[in-house]
């Protein structure tokens, strides 16, 4: 036998339907072999039995039975090949690189996987130096087509066809087999893998182009939140800093009033202490005296001289030299009015302080001054200024004007001369949606403003309407009215600018449309609205 299979050649052992070596091999009645899975697939998948190799048909399908003699040949044939491949793979696996993580193994080997130096697109494998000799020597294994090693072999055959895949259809963007074309793509543009690779590639050029862009974009972004991180830490540690320095002072200023009130009520109980010791160092002095006194007389009064207590009656019957203390008292001290100066003084310290601190505030907040414009085409006529207290009746209605500038980030602030208008409401505002009606001015209506009235109950009043209003105290009627407005952090401050003081804060506040500034005067003040060649500008 094994004479016999070296006078045959390797291309009577295949199949010629697989093109490898025979498994089961079985012969038709026209005296052809093939491996008894090819033929019975291919009888499967046609309407007509006929032998692949000679055509002929066969009407009854033939039942095949395993050729034994080819067979066991067959076997002979594989086992002799293997032989001499393990025989060539152990003297050469030395010199071949083991496969490494990433890199594509041979299917064949066993036990340690050399690296694939070829994958076959016909058996779906990949093979290292040793095990592709075959494909390089057998004449019915060179047909088959080889490429680089790769993965996923099965991805590269349509599963429809079992075809390999080389073509690309454009309209429904997939690779598809030479068979796909006259089936399910045959009215479609299909191209070569390379053209379509050639396409692809170019779009991922541009689309990587893009990627990169996105990348520096983020990349700046990245920056840029860095850079507002090391500002927002600078402000943070000025805070800090000015805020320690400022509690400090306070603290000092605190403990300084205690010490001087302290002093002052101790030198007051000194000075009580000491007038008490002198008149009681008076009155022991007078004592003694008086016991002196006492004892000269009881002794005269024992005398049997007559000559003597007559001669001595005098000088010692004479009232002694002492002080009438009916009127003298010792009065403690009066502390009445005492902590309240002393608070009124800390209160003062306090005041300059805070005006300090104001003044600082706001040359910080008028760092972000805005010109402001208001809008001629936005008046609303019948605006209401409602607080907890007071219904405006129709005679006070007010003229509401917004701003043409709109501002939905960040943080702005204008400011606004109010000495010739006695009434007044200022601040910022929503979009005026519905001119006909009155309006309610309040933060849930989208107002946050304060008011003067100058009648209020009888009374000037200043107030926050909201739900509910805030009644304002001010010391002095603001003549130019600062607006500072922080849109993220929720915040509308307004200040007093001749003073520097705070007037009010809105904080909290949930912005999420347009902010317009706000001006309300009341009418017969003066108080004109510009036409719309004109522009009216709050300073």
């Amino acid at each position: 036998m094994s004479a016999a299979s070296c006078l045959l050649t390797e291309d009577q052992f295949l199949c010629s339907i697989c093109l490898d070596v025979f498994t089961d091999p079985v012969t038709t009645p026209c005296g052809h072999n093939f491996c008894k899975t090819c033929i019975t697939k291919h009888w499967d998948s046609n309407v007509r039995c006929q032998c692949p190799n000679c055509k002929r048909l066969f009407y009854t399908r033939p039942e095949l039975q395993v050729n034994t003699f080819i067979s066991e040949m067959a076997a002979q044939f594989r086992q002799s090949a293997q032989q001499k491949a393990s025989s060539s793979s152990s003297s050469s696996s030395s010199e071949q690189q083991v496969s490494k993580p990433g890199e594509v193994p041979c299917d064949v080997c066993t036990g340690t996987k050399l690296k694939a130096l070829k994958s076959c697109l016909v058996c779906l494998a990949s093979y290292c130096e040793t095990h592709l000799e075959p494909h390089l020597t057998m004449s019915g294994l060179k047909r088959h087509q080889l490429i680089d090693p790769v993965e996923n072999l099965e991805g590269r055959m349509c599963t429809k066809h079992d075809k390999l895949l080389e073509l690309f259809c454009k309209t429904d963007q997939m690779c598809v087999c030479m068979l796909c074309t006259y089936s399910d793509h045959k009215t479609h543009d299909v191209v070569p893998l390379k053209e379509g690779y050639e396409g692809k590639k170019a779009e991922l050029v541009k689309t990587e182009a893009e990627i990169q862009q996105m990348i520096q974009k983020r990349q700046m972004k990245i920056k840029e939140i860095r850079h507002s991180v090391e500002l927002s830490e600078e402000d943070a540690d000025r805070e800090i800093a000015e805020g320690v320095q400022v509690f400090t002072a306070l603290k000092e200023s605190v403990e300084r009033s205690q010490a001087e009130l302290v002093d002052m009520i101790k030198e007051k109980q000194r000075k009580t202490e000491k007038q008490a010791e002198g008149f009681i160092k008076q009155l022991e002095q007078e004592i003694s005296e008086l016991k002196k006194r006492s004892a000269e007389v009881e002794q005269l009064s024992q005398s049997e001289d007559h000559l003597h207590v007559l001669q001595s009656f005098t000088s010692l019957n004479a009232a002694p030299s002492t002080k009438n203390w009916t009127n003298i008292s010792v009065r403690p001290p009066k502390y009445e009015g005492t902590m309240v100066r002393a608070v009124y003084q800390l209160e003062e310290t306090l005041s300059k302080l805070m005006k300090k601190l104001f003044e600082a505030e706001l040359k910080r907040v008028q760092r972000y001054a805005v010109d402001v414009t208001l809008d001629p085409d936005i008046v609303h006529p019948k605006p209401t200024q409602k607080n907890d207290r007071e219904q405006v009746n129709q005679g006070n209605e007010c003229r509401c004007v917004l701003s043409k500038q709109a501002f939905t980030s960040g943080r702005f602030y204008f400011q606004v001369h109010l000495k010739k208008w006695s009434d007044w409401t200022l601040g910022v505002a929503r979009k005026l949606t519905n001119m006909k009606e009155k309006t309610i001015l309040s933060p849930s209506n989208g107002y946050w403003t304060v008011c003067h009235k100058w009648k209020m109950l009888g009374t000037s009043g200043y107030y926050a309407p909201g739900g509910p209003s805030v009644c304002l105290s001010l010391k002095t009627k603001p003549q130019k009215v600062g607006v500072f407005v922080d849109y993220e952090e929720g915040l509308v401050s307004f200040y007093d600018i001749d003073t520097a003081a705070l007037i009010y804060s809105f904080t909290g506040c949930s912005f999420t449309e347009k902010l317009y500034p706000f001006f309300s005067p009341c009418p017969n003040d003066g108080v004109k609205i510009h036409s719309p060649n004109e522009s009216c500008v709050l300073q």
